[in-house]
């Protein structure tokens, strides 16, 4: 039977506000109207999300597994889908070659390997990703045209550039970050210049607002939707928008537990947070939680359901089969978390 409200729910739940998400979806779209935002479907993983990020203009999705793509396209949501990743697998390259017969699919490529692999499945779209700081993908900004070329003469399609300046998402200051960010953004500059092609993609949500004279014309953004207390720490105009509920299963002296640990949550941004406690610890399925404080909490009981923010919001969103849309304490929806695995 449908539970009616969360006390209904059996925990650890995942919990999406649909109020808030829908503010944050709104928020993205008047900045980031259409396809001057790629939305990043890594960051929910959730093909039901994705359709009300459809609904709010965005027809053109970011992807980062093979997973993702074949689920957006055989859920049809999107008629432009990025895979902003490198793949080397003949057989899930093979598959994307079959999705982009109906929709189209580019994927981004760094080395000739990437090239010869793309080529070789039968793909056609790529874009040439560029190392602008990060130290994890991408060819150095002066090579990006050789590289080009050499895709071109494979038969692919080259449709620009793209490049993630993700290690400036947590810049201190503001001003800082837009001035760091700009200098990244120089580098694929020069980068989309010698590539050519009509695509130059990047961004993320802690840099959301600082590309407005960078010269890329479409930005590739998710946790925006749903938030998480790293970004939180930014001050953005995105409230947070997902939660795990738990339930106190043990009480003592000076700390209590709820029923929502490390196989919940994302951990790799440090421990969640939960209003009114100090957070312990966490364990495989428990959190340890003491009263703030400053908390009026102290009469929490055994059997009371707390709600757990998680410190990033990708990898928890992963470790869910389902979320529940919930107004207040009452359940509207719930939708599958169907974009999960490789």
């Amino acid at each position: 039977m449908q539970p009616r409200t969360t006390f209904d729910l059996s925990t650890p739940a995942l919990l999406i506000d649909l109020d808030v998400l829908n503010k944050n979806l709104r928020t993205m779209s008047l900045h980031h109207p259409g396809t001057r935002l790629r939305p990043h479907t890594k960051a929910h993983k959730c093909t039901s999300l994705a359709q009300l990020q459809l609904h709010y203009g965005h027809k053109t999705f970011t992807c980062a597994t093979p997973r993702e793509v074949i689920g957006m396209a055989a859920a049809g949501v999107g008629e432009d889908l990025l895979l902003a990743n490198e793949v080397l697998n003949h057989d899930r390259l093979s598959a994307l070659a079959r999705v982009a017969r109906t929709t189209r699919v580019t994927i981004a490529v760094d080395s000739q390997n990437t090239i010869d692999a793309a080529a070789r499945a039968g793909l056609e779209d790529v874009l040439v990703d560029v190392n602008v700081g990060l130290p994890r993908c991408g060819v150095a900004p002066d090579d990006a045209g050789r590289l080009a070329e050499s895709a071109r003469r494979a038969g692919l399609t080259v449709r620009g550039v793209m490049g993630y300046e993700g290690h400036l998402m947590m810049v201190d200051g503001r001003d800082k970050r837009r001035q760091l960010v700009a200098e990244s953004m120089r580098l694929l500059a020069v980068a989309a210049r010698n590539v050519g092609g009509e695509i130059v993609s990047a961004g993320g949500t802690g840099t959301f607002d600082l590309h407005d004279d960078t010269g890329i014309n479409e930005l590739q953004a998710g946790s925006y939707a749903l938030m998480d207390t790293h970004y939180a720490r930014l001050g953005l105009p995105f409230e947070q928008g997902c939660f795990v509920l738990g339930t106190v299963i043990s009480i003592g002296e000076k700390w209590l537990v709820v029923d929502v640990g490390l196989k919940a949550l994302g951990m790799d941004h440090g421990n969640p947070s939960v209003a009114g406690f100090d957070v312990l610890f966490c364990s495989d399925e428990h959190t340890t939680l003491a009263p703030g404080k400053d908390s009026t909490a102290t009469k929490t009981s055994v059997g009371d359901k707390l709600r757990v923010v998680p410190a990033h919001i990708d990898p928890t969103m992963a470790m869910h089969d389902n979320a529940w849309l919930v107004r207040g304490e009452e359940v509207i929806d719930c939708w599958s978390i169907d974009l999960r695995g490789w």
